[in-house]
């Protein structure tokens, strides 16, 4: 029989290209609780319905800010699958307004925790950062379960969502999976992340400010797909064991892990693309952003050991995404041209 899934945050970034990924992948049912209140947008999802009814039947959303209770009337029935992909997401947000920030992130995981005590799903699949670690130093990659060491009250947040859902699955048999991952791109990218910062200063031939060290040294992440990350997840859906307690003393966790590049080195390859040139300037990581940490690093072994690695390079990504963004300036905050 068919899976019916909940999957929180499809009118978001990553939850829409997850939504998209069902769809076209498998024949599940999707139940969707959407808001636009934190950065969710419809014309993330509108494409994906035109011409396809089948798929406009397969899914069911309600309005719910999952920063308070799920509704008993919401009546959503039996569900295999949590997806939980929903969450405030953006650094400088949360340190110019850590508390509400915050407050939300954890509030809809004790929510969501508690549905998922009432509907007891196969499987309660929860998105974390690399970041929850701190900062990777040198040529080191954080492997699953290595000390959780957040810098910022973002990452702060994530490792409280992680340790909440560690916390229900040992004290309520909750069959959670986590996952890390790092800096996720695609189409559809809110105008505040770094891509589409850089392809619109670049366009406007801008200075783009690239965090460094003091004695100049770029900061670098891992760069993956969201439409990547979404086809991870279903390889874990489909081949990743649920460990349970007291058989094992943590729950299953895997790192998602992308192409690792310097800020710059993504900065200039997304002005070669555009065939113009790159006005930058190196600041330094910690006193323009507080709480920054300069390097990022995930080790994905584990998962490629299960069988799964991305399917194409990060230049094409990086090349699809910018001609996505040329052809739709709105989505920089640019208007069209006449």
């Amino acid at each position: 029989m068919t899976k019916h899934v909940l999957l929180t945050g499809a009118g978001g970034f990553v939850g829409s290209h997850m939504l998209h990924r069902i769809l076209v992948d498998t024949d599940w049912r999707v139940t969707c609780p959407v808001t636009l209140r934190h950065h969710g947008n419809s014309d993330r999802l509108a494409p994906f319905f035109e011409g396809r009814p089948d798929w406009v039947s397969r899914v069911h959303t309600f309005l719910c800010d999952l920063s308070c209770p799920i509704p008993a009337t919401a009546q959503i029935g039996p569900v295999d699958y949590i997806l939980n992909v929903a969450s405030e997401s953006h650094v400088d947000r949360s340190i110019s307004a850590p508390a509400p920030f915050v407050r939300n992130n954890v509030e809809l995981m004790l929510n969501l925790l508690e549905f998922a005590r009432q509907a007891q799903p196969e499987v309660f699949l929860h998105m974390g950062t690399d970041e929850e670690y701190g900062p990777a130093y040198g040529d080191y990659k954080h492997r699953e379960w290595d000390t959780v060491l957040p810098s910022n009250p973002y990452s702060a947040s994530k490792a409280a969502q992680s340790a909440l859902a560690t916390a229900w699955w040992r004290t309520y048999q909750l069959p959670v999976m986590l996952t890390r991952t790092m800096n996720l791109i695609s189409p559809g990218q809110d105008p505040e992340k770094y891509i589409p910062t850089v392809i619109r200063k670049v366009l406007a031939e801008e200075t783009v400010q690239i965090h460094a060290s003091p004695d100049g040294i770029p900061g670098s992440r891992h760069w993956i797909d969201a439409r990547e990350f979404a086809g991870a997840w279903l390889h874990l859906l489909k081949y990743a064991t649920v460990q349970r307690y007291p058989e094992h003393d943590r729950p299953t966790m895997y790192h998602v892990v992308g192409e690792e590049r310097s800020n710059l080195e993504i900065a200039q390859t997304i002005a070669d693309i555009l065939g113009k040139p790159l006005k930058y300037e190196l600041v330094s990581f910690h006193s323009s952003r507080p709480g920054h940490d300069l390097r990022y690093a995930l080790d994905g072994q584990k998962l490629a050991d299960l069988g799964w690695t991305p399917r194409r390079p990060l230049e094409d990504t990086l090349r699809d995404i910018v001609e996505w963004y040329v052809q739709r300036p709105a989505w920089l905050g640019l208007k069209a041209a006449a």
